[in-house]
């Protein structure tokens, strides 16, 4: 799949950040690929690119309209659509990382098909996978897990890749979600794949390498999410993880979308090296990312000793502070690059 650039994103009208956040990470990690952003009344997030209309984003050179907005279910809203359609009649691409087929929307195929653009469903793919074999292979492992959803995992997996290969590892970010294919230009949406193969996904994702590479894998959704644990267990399973890091967000109190209490660090903890161990009997916890956004910096420097001392762990804001603590965890339990 070959994404035109530059990109221009589309917020729709999303009710949060959250909402947005396949658009905000694009730009974190790849904002020279930008040029600016659509938005529809009411809409509560901002990627802080420039406002545009698309006529406007085409005329700044945007090959590509990316619909940079993630809802439960991935569903496409109607409203939506008229947008889309304007993008493709200006001689725009248009991909998406939402599970519903933008071809299948008979409007937008057919403003494709008169303009002769492309739509690429980032999230929906055409491979076969097997089942996972479960086989011990060759190569080093980190998996990033977390005591929710939307609580950093991919943005922890994404700088510790850094953060390693800036201390000399062989690293590689392996993409498990839409926001981390349009980043890395190469991986697999977990959540699309039929549950029996799931698993095989995250090894095809993970494959066998050399024994001093690492492998940093994006993870997906919760153990402990009534929604999502079975994605996040294939993934655990399939990836094999020789190390995790646990992703957390201090200020909620329930799961997102779902009325269920958020587990705490160690029950993450615990939980992952017990399922873990069905691939890996050697899976350990390397690290904690918390994602400190809405605490000021006096109070996440507290919460972050606090935490890192109650579990003998690293523990790091991976945006505001780095993983080089996390690295130096990896250099101690698995030796130096």
């Amino acid at each position: 799949m070959e994404i035109a650039r530059p990109y221009l994103l589309f917020l729709g009208d999303v009710p949060d950040a959250l909402a947005a956040k396949t658009a905000t990470g694009i730009v974190d990690w790849r904002k020279d690929w930008c040029v600016g952003q659509v938005r529809l009344q009411g809409c509560a997030a901002d990627t802080g690119l420039p406002d545009m209309s698309i006529g406007e984003g085409k005329a700044a050179g945007a090959q590509t309209l990316v619909i940079g907005a993630v809802n439960a279910g991935g569903r496409l809203p109607d409203h939506w659509v008229t947008s889309i359609v304007e993008a493709l009649d200006a001689g725009l691409d248009v991909a998406s990382g939402l599970h519903v087929r933008l071809g299948d929307i008979e409007a937008i195929k057919e403003a494709a098909e008169r303009n002769g653009r492309q739509l690429h469903d980032v999230r929906l793919n055409t491979m076969t996978f097997a089942t996972g074999k479960g086989t011990k292979r060759s190569g080093k492992r980190i998996l990033a897990v977390g005591t929710d959803c939307s609580v950093g995992k991919k943005y922890t997996a994404l700088a510790m890749d850094k953060a390693m290969n800036a201390r000399g590892y062989d690293s590689s970010f392996c993409a498990t979600g839409q926001t981390g294919v349009f980043i890395s230009g190469r991986g697999t949406a977990l959540d699309a794949v039929i549950a029996d193969f799931i698993a095989g996904a995250a090894e095809w994702l993970s494959p066998e390498t050399d024994d001093n590479a690492w492998q940093i894998i994006e993870g997906q959704g919760s153990l402990f999410h009534p929604s999502f644990a079975g994605v996040t267990l294939g993934l655990l399973h399939g990836s094999q993880p020789d190390g995790f890091i646990v992703c957390h967000e201090p200020t909620r109190t329930k799961m997102r979308g779902v009325e269920t209490p958020l587990p705490s660090i160690q029950d993450v903890i615990d939980l992952t090296i017990q399922c873990g161990r069905l691939t890996n009997p050697d899976i350990r916890c390397v690290g904690i990312a918390v994602n400190t956004a809405a605490l000021d910096e006096d109070e996440a420097q507290a919460y972050l000793a606090k935490i890192g001392e109650k579990h003998g762990l690293p523990a790091t804001d991976p945006v505001r502070f780095g993983m080089e603590a996390i690295v130096d965890k990896v250099s101690a339990e698995f030796g130096a690059p």
